[in-house]
């Protein structure tokens, strides 16, 4: 089964840590941009990390520069997102998702660049 499965999600108190994980069965992440995005109660969702597909680009949302961290294991075919210093306001359902991208080092920064997605994992942070 072609999918992108998400896990690590949960509850963490302010100023805690979560490392999320995207594993992906069907296919393989070799050639393929990563992306991380977050979706809170009544908003639109939004970008928060991407990667080029040869792992040597990167880029932040300004709201997560300096506390989240984007890599992948493609021997393993999981990509990652390690969040610390979580505040309250990165509470959302958090989707990972990709796209094959043949140029290598091009990171795709829009949400309707990504045309596979995972089903979403709930973070919340919270006292």
């Amino acid at each position: 089964q072609v999918q992108l499965v998400e896990s690590g999600g949960g509850l963490v108190q302010p100023g805690g840590s979560l490392r999320l994980s995207c594993a992906a069965s069907g296919f393989t992440l070799d050639y393929r941009a990563i992306g991380w995005f977050r979706q809170a109660p009544g908003k639109e969702r939004e970008g928060v990390s991407y990667m080029s597909a040869n792992g040597r680009n990167a880029y932040y949302a300004d709201t997560v520069k300096g506390r989240f961290t984007i890599s992948r294991d493609n021997t393993k075919n999981t990509m990652y997102l390690q969040m610390n210093s979580l505040k309250p306001e990165d509470t959302a359902v958090y989707y990972c998702a990709t796209r094959a991208e043949p140029r290598d080092d091009y990171v795709p920064k829009t949400r309707r660049e990504y045309d596979f997605w995972g089903q979403g994992t709930q973070v919340t942070v919270s006292s």
